[in-house]
């Protein structure tokens, strides 16, 4: 059955495809027969059907030809151009944008009427009313063309917009009749498929104008510093001018013949009534009023930014063919916790300290050297990315010495006198100058340099970075990048490690040579305080605040090296297994990097719970989706469509817990005394409470501060790239804590400067500062050497009233009074009663002492 029917169906086709072809053959046979009579019998109807029949092939292999991997225009639909990446401060205002261009993507609503009549009277007056292809506009770009043929000459080239579209996002800018056909043939297909707004959004974003300028916001920005509701009427004329001849027209030499341009286009648009012709006359005889070109940089936070781009690019690629979301195409936008007034704070800090450690020791040497011989050395310099945003501070190459003058040369090509030469700068060396009298005088960059950190202990949150002196200088990032030792700022940590296996701030830590065997090789290693010294047994308190390295090795032998490697580890200080459990990791041997180690003390000061540092708070697209968040808790019932009637729903902590919180706080209320009467006392002017740790590496090579506030950490160090002796005088104490001096008095004010709250299980009892004795009968008083003060322990360990040492010394000078007395009889009765009372004294203490 089913096969009869499939039979029947194919005849009843063929039965109706016959009786078309008949159709069609009965209705032609006319044209048919006149066409073979006339080529039969004429002789010129010959030829005219083989040129027109030739004519129609080359056309249509031509037209193949150019069609061929022709894009397709339905991608015009979901087009996004490529648009930079914009990064925002953690209040939101924008500071930098990574682009290789400058772009702003508005849409068609966003474009000023009078703006659009500009381009359209310069461009492409009969816009709205062709479609795609303006005939009279091509037939004259032809005679041009064919008339500059063999010239040499540029003809005109008689695009419309669509057509500049075309060419703009599918085509190169080729100089050829083949581009030129293709265009046409897009241009057609996009009147096709878009609106004539559509294409005029598309058009006023894309077009290229000048000075890496893309789209006609861009260009306002760059032109005027303006956005284009905010152009005159001159001012967006003068833009419509330039995809003519973009980088012609804002040249300062070609100003007039932009003017002239700019007046014809005013022409223009009176006569076409966009405009009256006394609007157009007052607009005429206005000036260009063009800014100079500048790059803007809202904060001069370089090492930031970079890292910032470093981990950008490392998540989401550079370019558009790494996937939508490129930092140099995907339009995103990027927040972080960039303080820029911690940052302004941050780097002047810094460079202060390195200007103040290098004083006197002269001339550090060129930043670079140009060779005259290989070009233009304004040209060699403009290249260069060297820079310097200190003060009024240049870069300089000097173009001329002899003797006592010379002569420095900028970027710009100009040159001024040269000043305070240094014995050893010569023709070529590329150095820093500071304006002096008519011209400059040498400056000199510290050799010695360092980095500094300010983070937000309760997120991890880095507020402000500065790795160098200036990043246009070195790019290397010394926050994030240079491995240093961190010298004593490690011994919190040790101390921390004995308070969590037994001891306490008021334990007795002995002061004193420690001598251990390190194989028949190696014999006896010793070590000794810093400076010499010591002696003597006295509280874990004052040990730390003192800086005490052998009583750092004492307690660090007595928890165990493996426990104290564990507690770095667990820190974040180094990664696992780089320490080794030797003591001279203890003091600080081993290496790491300053965001490392702030990032520690900000656990301790958040109750020892650690949270990574992040620079990017989140990333949106450039539609504004969240792609990316730094913080990934979970807020459960935050979505919920309507009130349950429960609590608020909170988040909740953020970070792990590393290390106990009472070890955490019982380490900071020690810190605190380092301020107070420890080896950063310079710090106790800021009259806040404060916790911190200074360092000094062997050498010394590096000196350190960390420390900060309960709300920011800030760290620094200071030493030269290649470690080399800074000099004996250097300490952490004397160098480093007045680079966080001088930070924290600029950010004071954005402070809430309170005091350190201790956890739960946190018990404060009144001790003596020196001994670590109870204390009943007296109160802690603002003195900072005052003899009583607070002091932090866990339960069940706080100190007895008196201690058995105590007890013990007692009662041994109660026999050596009973023995002295030189009576027998009364001797044996006292001594009986002695050795009764100490046999209940032992007995009570479960030992035997």
């Amino acid at each position: 059955m089913a096969e009869s029917t499939l039979q029947s169906i194919s005849y009843r086709i063929r039965r109706e495809a016959s009786g078309v072809f008949n159709w069609v053959k009965a209705k032609t046979r006319p044209v048919n027969e006149w066409f073979g009579r006339n080529w039969r019998h004429k002789r010129w109807f010959r030829w005219l059907s083989s040129a027109l029949g030739a004519f129609l092939l080359v056309f249509l292999a031509g037209y193949i030809v150019l069609t061929r991997n022709l894009p397709d225009v339905e991608t015009l639909r979901d087009y996004q151009p490529p648009l930079p990446t914009v990064v925002r401060g953690y209040d939101g205002e924008i500071v930098h944008s990574y682009a290789r261009d400058r772009r702003v993507q508005l849409q068609y609503a966003d474009f000023p009427e009078p703006l659009i009549e500009a381009f359209l009277a310069a461009e492409d007056k009969t816009f709205f009313s062709h479609g795609g292809i303006d005939a009279g506009g091509l037939f004259g770009a032809v005679i041009d063309y064919v008339s500059k043929m063999g010239s040499g000459e540029r003809a005109v080239g008689g695009s419309t917009i669509t057509q500049q579209v075309a060419k703009n996002i599918f085509l190169s800018k080729e100089y050829s009749i083949t581009r030129k056909l293709r265009e046409m043939i897009l241009a057609r297909r996009i009147e096709g498929v878009l609106s004539k707004e559509e294409i005029l959004e598309l058009y006023l974003n894309e077009i290229p104008l000048g000075r890496r300028s893309f789209g006609v916001q861009a260009a306002a920005r760059t032109y005027f510093d303006k956005d284009v509701a905010d152009l005159e009427l001159q001012e967006a004329a003068f833009l419509a001018i330039l995809p003519k001849a973009p980088e012609t027209y804002s040249r300062e030499k070609n100003f007039d013949e932009a003017i002239s341009r700019r007046n014809f286009v005013l022409d223009q648009m009176a006569e076409n009534e966009f405009v009256t012709p006394a609007e157009a006359a007052a607009a005429k005889a206005a000036p260009l009023g063009i800014v100079p070109a500048r790059t803007q940089r809202s904060a001069d936070a370089g090492y930031f930014l970079e890292e910032v781009r470093r981990q950008l690019l490392e998540d989401f690629g550079e370019t558009a063919e790494n996937g939508p979301n490129s930092v140099y195409a995907g339009g995103l936008w990027v927040r972080t916790s960039l303080d820029p007034e911690l940052q302004a704070a941050a780097r002047d800090a810094l460079r202060q300290g390195l200007i103040r450690y290098h004083a006197g020791r002269g001339w550090s040497g060129p930043l670079a050297t140009i060779d005259f011989d290989d070009g233009p050395w304004a040209s060699q310099l403009a290249a260069s990315p060297l820079g310097i945003n200190y003060q009024n501070w240049r870069v300089g190459v000097v173009t001329e010495r002899n003797g006592g003058s010379a002569q420095v040369g900028f970027s710009d090509g100009k040159t001024a006198p040269l000043t305070g030469l240094p014995q050893a700068i010569k023709v070529g060396d590329v150095t820093a100058v500071r304006p002096s009298g008519n011209g400059y005088a040498v400056g000199t960059v510290p050799a010695v340099s360092g980095g500094f950190v300010a983070q937000a202990p309760q997120t991890g949150r880095i507020l402000a970075m500065q790795g160098g002196f200036d990043d246009r200088l070195s790019d290397f990032n010394r926050a994030t990048q240079a491995d240093r030792q961190p010298g004593s700022t490690i011994k919190p940590f040790v101390y921390a490690s004995g308070l969590d296996n037994g001891m306490t701030p008021a334990s007795e830590i002995p002061d004193q040579t420690y001598c251990y065997y390190q194989g028949s090789n190696l014999g006896e290693k010793c070590f000794r305080n810093s400076g010499g010294g010591g002696g003597g047994v006295h509280t874990m308190r004052w040990g730390l605040e003192q800086s005490r390295n052998l009583m750092t090795i004492h307690i660090a032998m007595e928890t165990g090296m493996p426990k104290v490697i564990d507690t770095f580890e667990t820190m974040g200080i180094a990664d696992e297994g780089v320490y080794k459990p030797y003591p001279a990791f203890a003091l600080g041997a081993g290496e790491t990097k300053v965001i490392n180690i702030v990032n520690a003390y900000s656990a301790l000061a958040n109750h020892g719970r650690l949270n990574r540092p992040t620079l990017i708070d989140y990333v949106q697209d450039r539609k504004g989706k969240v792609i990316w968040r730094a913080d990934q808790r979970d807020c459960n019932r935050c979505d919920m469509e309507e009130w349950d009637g429960k609590p608020m729903p909170r988040f909740g902590l953020s970070g792990v817990q590393a290390m106990d919180p009472r070890t955490a706080y019982q380490t900071v209320h020690m810190l605190e005394g380092v301020i107070q009467r420890g080896t950063a006392t310079v710090l106790r002017s800021l009259d806040m409470p404060m916790f911190g740790k200074t360092g000094t590496t062997t050498g010394p090579t590096d000196v350190w501060f960390i420390g900060g506030t309960s709300d920011l950490i800030a760290g620094v160090y200071l030493g030269y790239d290649t470690p080399r002796n800074l000099g004996g005088y250097a300490q952490g104490g004397t160098v480093s804590a007045p680079i966080i001096k001088a930070f924290f008095e600029k950010a004071k004010p954005k402070l809430r400067p309170e005091p350190f709250v201790a956890p739960a299980g946190v018990r404060m009892v009144r001790v003596d500062r020196l001994s670590g004795k109870r204390v009943f009968d007296g109160w802690p008083t603002g003195d900072p050497k005052g003899s009583i003060i607070w002091e932090a322990f866990k339960p069940d360990t706080e100190p007895p009233r008196a201690t058995r040492r105590d007890e013990i010394e007692a009662k041994r000078q109660e026999i050596l009074a009973l023995i002295r007395r030189g009576q027998r009889a009364a001797r044996t009765e006292e001594q009986e009663v002695v050795e009764t009372d100490q046999q209940d004294f032992v007995e009570g203490q479960g030992g035997i002492y």
